[in-house]
């Protein structure tokens, strides 16, 4: 009787040290726990599996909405760009124009 419940205590340890990393994941509240847990429930009997299992859920969760925040960039770059060249073609017009009155005042 002793042994089987050794056995079991033994089991329960193995079993808890196993889905560890599926276990931090969700006591960290990562958004893809699931995906984390099958992942190292397929592919944790090796031990780099385990360990990538492991890294993945030990990082900060992703920002939520990339690709938005990607185009909000790229939107912000595409208004500086037009800004500075707007300037530059407005200096450009206002050194023309300066000179077309320097050459045409009547001396």
């Amino acid at each position: 009787m002793l042994e089987l419940a050794l056995e079991a205590i033994g089991a329960v340890i193995a079993l808890g040290l196993y889905f560890l990393p599926a276990i931090l994941a969700d006591r960290r509240k990562r958004h893809d726990l699931l995906t984390i847990a099958l992942f190292n429930a397929v592919v944790g009997w090796t031990v780099f599996g385990w360990l990538l299992a492991l890294y993945w859920a030990l990082q900060p969760n992703p920002p939520k909405d990339v690709a938005g925040e990607v185009v909000k960039s790229r939107k912000l770059v595409r208004m500086r760009n037009f800004s500075k060249m707007l300037a530059e073609r407005v200096q450009l017009r206002g050194a023309r124009g300066a000179a077309r009155d320097r050459e045409s005042k009547p001396k």
